[in-house]
């Protein structure tokens, strides 16, 4: 199976992963964990897991399938697929992706990553040079310590989800049963989550390869491209018929093509054993 680093960690989806010369740092859980691109995948350190990081990737997608798929569905997609090789659709912790896209609402990818950053800081477990994404009970412990934040309204939202995942008001696991329309309107009754975030969450959280999310980048793409405005609604439907099970993985290549002027064509194979 194909994946790039640099396509799969750089695109967006994630906002905790840095790179530093050709070694990507991020956190998974309670560990730092190091990846370096090879010709037969990555080197992995830091993890005590490797499941864990091949799980992480969804190393059980099948990316040629996936992408002959979207090639027969749609041709601009299908030069996106080729010009960036090997990106691949992350699955996420489903309490951290959730935050993360609350506290992401009306924000650029800097502002979100700093917003993240400073959550970690103030309310995570340091793990020497970088903090975990603190639990739900430690947002409860240290809701003080958000302040030092800057989140602005978000902040509120985000102890709210906080205390009610933690009361199980809200069973963040449960809704991994869920279909795509039943994760989405479970999503929706979520105060602060509206309809993008909610597809953010089901695709990267949940796995549901057939979301779309739609922001005004992606609004722009559908218009300049496939002549297409409306509602979200009817954006949406348009995108998931036009792109078909795997809309998922090609908003990501029209999300990444619009945001990178060149990036590098490293179509490599990740292999199920670390080097």
């Amino acid at each position: 199976m194909n994946i790039s680093l640099d396509h799969t960690l750089g695109c967006g989806q994630a906002h905790r992963w840095i790179k530093k010369d050709n070694v990507w740092e991020g956190v998974l859980g309670k560990e730092i964990v190091t990846l370096i691109q090879t010709d037969s995948g990555f080197e992995c350190d830091g993890t005590s897991s490797e499941d864990t990081v091949l799980d992480y990737f969804r190393a059980k997608d099948n990316l040629k399938n996936i992408y002959s798929d979207i090639c027969e569905h749609d041709s601009y997609a299908s030069t996106l697929i080729h010009k960036y090789p090997g990106m691949r659709i992350l699955k996420q912790d489903c309490w951290e992706c959730v935050a993360t896209y609350i506290l992401a609402t009306n924000a650029n990818i800097k502002r979100i990553r700093q917003m993240v950053n400073s959550v970690c800081i103030e309310c995570g477990e340091d793990l020497g040079g970088r903090h975990s994404f603190p639990t739900p009970e430690e947002v409860i412990m240290k809701a003080d310590k958000l302040s030092n934040c800057k989140l602005g309204y978000r902040k509120q939202r985000f102890i709210e989800l906080a205390k009610k995942v933690s009361a199980n008001d809200i069973d963040l696991n449960d809704i991994e049963k869920f279909s795509y329309e039943k994760c989405v309107q479970t999503l929706l009754q979520i105060r602060g989550i509206g309809p993008k975030v909610a597809d953010c969450v089901s695709l990267f959280g949940y796995g549901h390869l057939d979301a779309f999310p739609i922001d005004a980048r992606i609004k722009k793409i559908l218009w300049t491209i496939y002549g297409k405005k409306g509602s979200y609604k009817q954006l949406s439907e348009f995108s998931r018929e036009k792109f078909g099970k795997y809309a998922g993985y090609a908003q990501e290549f029209l999300y990444y093509s619009s945001s990178v002027t060149s990036a590098p064509s490293c179509k490599t194979d990740m292999s199920s054993s670390f080097v």
